[in-house]
């Protein structure tokens, strides 16, 4: 597996599996706790577009994946750490926000279905961080959803990515190593900042997973490097 795609720890280390074995995101030393955030309700385009950013100390992270990828649930792990697998599919688009002591973080989701995904690179230019999230278990659409990325980042160089590879719990689904080469994340490019990391959401009602947990902490990292 190609050594441009990195994983790094906390506090900045990159590391890799050794001998060939699957990526993974390590169990970081300590938590970046992120309060519980307020749900935003869902806004037209023309509103958290390129005039909100930069407002005080907010920070949009696009949140983009096919439909039914898990987008939404996933949104609300990060947000609330608790786990809602039951919602219903964006339609349009979906705004949260996660205040922490250093800045507020705005995850504008749009939705996957065909219909939406032209609006998609419309925001590239007015987000510091992509959270690109696929369904594991879903193998046939795989190269739409590589297809579809390749795209978005095509004309966009630095732009950090972090791509969740989610539904991991699903028997079938891909693992971290087979998901890299179905992306062909390789192929990206070593300029810009790469994450790949395994996620699943657990039973309603629950504590997010682990791997939620790091990812929610990973997000928390990439906004303060970009102050």
């Amino acid at each position: 597996m190609d050594t441009r795609l990195r994983l790094a720890v906390l506090c900045g280390t990159a590391l890799a599996a050794a001998g060939g074995a699957a990526w993974a995101w390590a169990r970081l030393r300590r938590r970046a706790a992120l309060p519980a955030a307020r749900p935003a309700a869902a806004r037209p385009a023309a509103a958290v577009g390129a005039g909100d950013q930069g407002k005080g100390h907010s920070k949009q992270i696009l949140v983009l994946g096919l439909d039914g990828a898990g987008k939404t649930s996933v949104l609300h792990c990060l947000a609330t750490n608790h786990v809602k697998r039951s919602v219903a599919p964006t339609e349009g688009f979906n705004a949260v926000c996660v205040s922490t002591e250093e800045s507020q973080m705005e995850f504008l989701e749009i939705g996957g279905s065909e219909c939406l995904r032209s609006y998609w690179k419309m925001y590239l230019p007015k987000v510091l961080l992509l959270i690109y999230v696929v369904d594991s278990a879903d193998h046939a659409r795989l190269p739409v959803a590589k297809q579809l990325l390749h795209q978005l980042i095509q004309n966009n160089s630095t732009l950090p990515v972090v791509v969740l590879a989610n539904k991991q719990d699903l028997e079938g689904a891909y693992c971290i190593t087979d998901i890299h080469d179905a992306l062909a994340l390789s192929d990206i490019g070593d300029k810009r900042k790469m994450f790949l990391i395994g996620t699943h959401v657990a039973e309603d009602g629950s504590e997010i997973s682990s791997s939620m947990k790091d990812a929610k902490e990973l997000i928390a990292q990439l906004v303060l490097e970009a102050q």
